[in-house]
């Protein structure tokens, strides 16, 4: 290896012309006008952020091939269908997926280009998703140690891919704890070690994780956990190593390697690096708790030892580093097989074998070895640029590298076409929201190649299959790439560049975008100057987006639910320059929001965010209390109510009610003070308080500033007696088996109270009075029918005025029996005959029983299909005649006794006419209906009639 190591540049240079004098040009390209596919650029790996604002990844890859290749992609080695409208697009070869997700997308890609001469395969590309989720919302424990000791304070970092950066907060941002030899926050875990406390330690402490990748930065803070230190310990302390590296520590060689080490204690410990079996580099920090090595060798393995001493004593801690170096290799990355190029313009090749360490590298063109010039440049990293490429340019170039442990070269050829330029570029343009807008794209190219055009909007890849996206293209021919702008939008201005590319090279024009439109939320809005009914909000203006603001409008509302109204402002109308004014009409004592927004000739704009809660100052109250009334209590109690008065018009704390009170004809005013918002009633009670007395009332509401005004006078009569005389005249008679009528003479109005009604009590003789039934009238009737009664059963009745102190006394009982129950079979072998215009029906009379009522008549319900409003007909016979129109086709006939118990149950027929004039009955045994009253499966309006029927 040392030899090897030692080996003369001069030799790599023979070698690498031997290699380029033994290739073939026409080896690689097989006949001049036709070729396979030979690739210029392929697909890299991507780490796209989860929680990333990009739409979109591009992974890349072109090929040059005669005639043109055609590409598909393979995903985790299966073809993928590229339909248009899905989230996979082929854009010329480049593989672009739209909002992509892990779920969907994570996994690893290859692009296939072919023609008919053949295929060729890219290098894998893996596409993976990085994310760092929120730290845990729960709050954290408190820290406590006692001040002068070491303390360390976990991270505790979330979830996340791939690794972070780690800073630490003391109290709030942006105080970042320094790194200096007494805090130190491990890379590795985002530990935060304190070697030494001391009182300026104290506070509230947050880890900010900060992930880096390759389309965004991301940074998210824990939680704060409070740092306690009890008494100083003023006692001296030996060093103790708390943040250790590993025993072993694996690297390639040029890769970077870090250790760290840090510990605690009093005095602070003084950190030092060695080496045990060599000598460190004097580039390397040796004094920190880091210890970095920016390219690591073969010379760098070895036994690393840290230090950490103070004057108490010392702790070290020991690891080795373990260096391996996977010959120069081009198998994953060789120089492309075939690259074009375009006349005039630039090309780069990158020569990226892998190696370690570094390679040495060298660049022929067939056998002429390049040096740097003003057209040709090979990079430090070994990237080969040619400039203001020729004809004279075209050929085979090969990438020459050695390293130590051997040697490899790579090849590819370079072919140079006409260059792609533009012919129309798009013209800058001034809109409103809601045009519409063509830029023009105009290109011309090399013959042999295909063209594509794409856009692009402030440097972001334009999406033309976005469903409901205001972007068209409106190309007629290969040629032309005009972009259409539909129904534009605020968000659609920007700078817009057209780029027309083929295989070899592209070009590209842009065009600025103006689009006017409302304003923008203004910002920065201040309430100051609080007074009860006024507040002074200033704020600052917002995008005018390109159309000067003509006014603004002030709105407020009170939280947490309030809705945002427009208020009254001074002045009036507020101009668009301005940037404060007085809020007008606010309640006083009440909680606000505020925002403002503008508006200019092309609209109205979005609002400005909230501001900070504010509550108006105090004021008496400007509303007298409403709904005064009252009434009711026990005897010489006075009540009074109101509504109590919402938050709005309370003005202010400490809130009440102030009442007065006098007798209806007295000069003399009683008060009464009533606190609390939510209270509606006040009871005064005296001896002297003669039953339903009038008192003339008054109401106002008080807060701590004063009494606001007072209400209009009332009149609330005291509490009620109950009525003292009983009625007369008592009179009742049972007027069916389940009801009584009964009737009385009506009582006087008394001065004690207002007579609501009367109460009817009524039990059955043989029972106590105290399980009578009661039912109440409303109103100063005096007759009432009782029903749900017992048949043939004898009540005694008496009745009670009331009010609203309660029921007076009874009335002398007075005696009614109800009748007896009417039959309680239905009329039977009913049988009809029938005319072209009549129907007559007869039926056996039903004989009633001894305990059953006389049948006085019969009550027939009928209805036909041609009229649904059934028909109530009444006989004192056992059998009718009715008429009966020629055309109907069916009847129901229900027919019932009828007595002074009250109607039977009803038997039911159903008629069908039979032909010309004849009718048949249906189901021909006649049935007793469902139930009394009910007609099955017929109108709701006969239901209704029979129902009324035996009432």
């Amino acid at each position: 290896m040392g030899t090897a190591a030692k080996r003369k540049p001069h030799l790599l240079l023979v070698a690498a012309a031997a290699l380029v004098s033994s290739s073939a040009w026409s080896s690689a390209l097989g006949s001049p006008t036709t070729f396979g596919p030979v690739f210029e650029d392929q697909p890299l790996s991507v780490l796209f952020p989860e929680e990333s604002t990009e739409e979109q990844v591009l992974l890349a890859c072109r090929a040059r091939a005669s005639p043109p290749a055609t590409y598909r992609w393979k995903m985790n080695g299966t073809d993928m269908k590229l339909e248009p409208g899905s989230r996979h697009q082929l854009v010329g070869g480049n593989l672009v997926i739209m909002n992509p997700t892990k779920a969907q997308d994570a996994g690893v890609y290859q692009c296939l280009a072919s023609n008919p001469v053949g295929t060729v395969v890219s290098r894998e590309a893996v596409l993976r998703f990085g994310f760092l989720q929120e730290f845990s919302k729960e709050e954290r424990d408190p820290v406590k140690t006692h001040e002068g000791w070491g303390v360390m304070l976990p991270c505790n970092p979330p979830a996340h891919y791939p690794g972070l950066s780690y800073r630490w907060l003391l109290n709030e941002f942006p105080n970042f704890i320094p790194t200096d030899g007494r805090h130190f926050v491990s890379q590795t875990t985002g530990n935060l070690y304190i070697a030494r406390t001391n009182a300026s330690d104290l506070g509230n402490y947050s880890c900010l994780a900060t992930s880096h990748m390759d389309f965004s930065t991301k940074s998210v803070f824990s939680k704060f956990a409070q740092l306690n230190l009890a008494a100083e310990d003023t006692r001296l302390f030996a060093p103790s190593i708390k943040a250790r590296f590993p025993a072993e520590t694996y690297a390639l060689v040029g890769q970077q390697v870090t250790l760290e080490c840090f510990a605690f204690g009093n005095p602070v410990p003084r950190i030092k690096w060695r080496k045990v079996d060599g000598s460190l580099s004097p580039q390397w920090a040796t004094a920190e708790p880091t210890l970095q090595i920016p390219s690591v060798s073969f010379e760098d393995e070895g036994t690393y030892e840290c230090e950490a001493e103070n004057s108490k004593g010392r702790d070290t801690v020991q690891g080795r580093i373990i260096v391996q170096a996977l010959a120069p290799d081009f198998r994953l990355n060789p120089v492309r097989r075939l690259i074009p190029a375009a006349r005039g313009g630039e090309i780069v090749i990158p020569c990226q074998p892998r190696a370690a360490p570094k390679a040495v590298v060298l660049w022929s063109k067939g056998t002429e070895i390049l040096v740097n010039s003003s057209r040709v440049t090979v990079t430090p990293d070994g990237t080969l640029v040619i400039r203001n490429i020729s004809r004279s340019d075209e050929g085979k170039y090969t990438c020459f590298a050695e390293n130590f442990m051997g040697k490899a070269n790579s090849t590819g050829i370079l072919s140079v076409r006409d260059a792609t330029k533009i012919t129309l570029a798009p013209s800058s343009a001034d809109i409103n929201v809601g045009d519409n807008l063509t830029l023009q794209c105009h290109a011309s190219h090399d013959p042999t190649m295909d063209l594509t055009f794409t856009w692009t909007l402030d440097d972001f890849p334009i999406d033309f299959d976005k469903p409901g996206g205001h972007y068209r293209r409106t190309s007629v021919k290969e040629t032309i790439g005009d972009l259409t702008i539909l129904n534009a939008q605020l968000r659609h201005g920007g700078k817009y560049a057209c780029m027309a590319q083929t295989v070899v090279d592209s070009a590209s024009k842009e065009a600025t975008v103006l689009v006017r439109g409302p304003p923008g939320p203004p910002g920065g809005v201040v309430v100051r100057d609080i007074g009860d009914t006024t507040i002074q909000l200033s704020w600052s203006r917002g995008f005018d987006n390109h159309s000067p603001i003509a006014k603004y409008i002030l709105q407020a509302r009170t939280p947490p639910a309030g809705k945002w109204k427009q208020v009254r402002t001074n002045p009036a109308n507020i101009e668009g320059n301005a940037e404060t004014a007085q809020v007008l009409g606010l309640t006083p004592w009440m909680d606000y929001e505020f925002r403002v927004i503008a508006s200019n000739i092309l609209g109205t704009g979005e609002p400005s965010g909230p501001s900070s809660k504010i509550r108006t100052k105090e004021a008496v109250p400007s509303v007298a209390p409403s709904g005064l009334s009252g009434g009711g209590g026990a005897p010489g109690e006075l009540i009074v109510n109101w509504t109590p008065m919402s938050r709005e018009y309370q003005n202010g704390d400490g809130f009440g009610y102030l009442l007065s009170f006098r007798r209806q004809g007295s000069t003399h005013w009683q008060t009464a003070r009533v606190p609390g918002a939510d209270a509606q009633y006040f009871v005064y009670s005296n001896e002297s308080v003669r039953p339903y007395m009038p008192f003339e009332v008054k109401i106002r509401s008080y807060n701590r500033r004063g009494d606001g005004p007072e209400s209009l006078t009332a009149l609330v009569y005291s509490a009620e007696e109950e009525p003292k005389v009983a009625p007369t005249k008592v009179w009742a008679k049972g007027v069916s088996s389940s009801e009584m009528n009964v009737t009385w003479e009506p009582v006087q109005q008394e001065m004690n109270g207002i007579l609501l009604g009367y109460e009817i009590r009524y039990w059955r003789a043989g029972d106590k009075e105290a399980a009578a039934d009661r039912v109440r009238t409303a109103g100063l009737d005096t007759s009432a029918r009782v029903s749900g009664l017992h048949p043939s059963t004898k009540y005694h009745v008496t009745v009670r005025a009331y009010n609203r102190a309660g029921t007076g006394p009874a009335s002398p009982s007075a005696n009614a029996t109800t009748m007896k129950p009417p039959p309680r079979r239905p009329p039977g072998n009913i049988s009809w005959t029938f005319s072209s215009s009549s129907l007559s029906i007869k039926w056996d009379p039903v004989v009633p029983l001894r305990n059953e009522s006389a049948v006085t008549g019969y009550k027939m319900l009928y209805q036909n299909d041609l009229h649904l409003t059934p028909t109530l007909h009444l006989t004192g016979k056992n059998w009718i005649e009715i008429p009966v129109p020629e055309d109907i086709g069916h009847a129901l006939v229900q027919i019932r006794t009828t007595g002074p118990g009250g109607d039977g149950i009803p038997a039911e027929v159903h008629i069908v006419r039979n032909g010309g004039t004849s009718m048949m009955v249906e189901n021909a045994a006649v049935r007793p209906a469902a139930h009394p009253g009910t007609i099955v499966s017929y109108s709701v309006a006969m239901l209704i009639l029979i129902g009324s029927l035996e009432l």
